[in-house]
């Protein structure tokens, strides 16, 4: 096979480099697209996120308020009941010497002393 001639050997060198830097140039575009593509999905996956979080603390507002009412419900009727006992209640001198026993014979088991 006869070698080519030198401008023609010129002119494959330099189709050659010609595909490289075209390569390249495509290389290097397909990259940047790839980093906007990646800015974007995270902007995405962001966007996403906040609005979940917003979603929940909404949610979590709703169930808190709810407890608090139900608890503020069963404090009034705990209220209620308080009032409605019979607080003029007077223990008797014997009810109350009977606690007071009671009371030493509890203190003197938890603290291992006798009676």
């Amino acid at each position: 096979m006869p070698s080519p001639a030198p401008s023609s050997q010129n002119e494959v060198v330099e189709r050659a480099i010609a595909r490289v830097l075209e390569a390249e140039q495509s290389t290097l575009a397909a990259i940047a697209q790839a980093r906007q593509d990646g800015v974007a999905m995270n902007e995405r996956a962001r966007a996403t996120a906040r609005a979940i979080t917003e979603r929940t603390e909404r949610r979590i507002g709703r169930v808190r308020e709810r407890f608090e009412q139900r608890i503020a419900a069963e404090v009034a009727a705990l209220d209620q009941a308080a009032a409605a006992l019979d607080l003029g209640y007077v223990p008797t001198a014997g009810e109350l010497a009977s606690l007071e026993r009671a009371i030493a014979v509890l203190a003197a088991e938890l603290t291992g002393g006798h009676e």
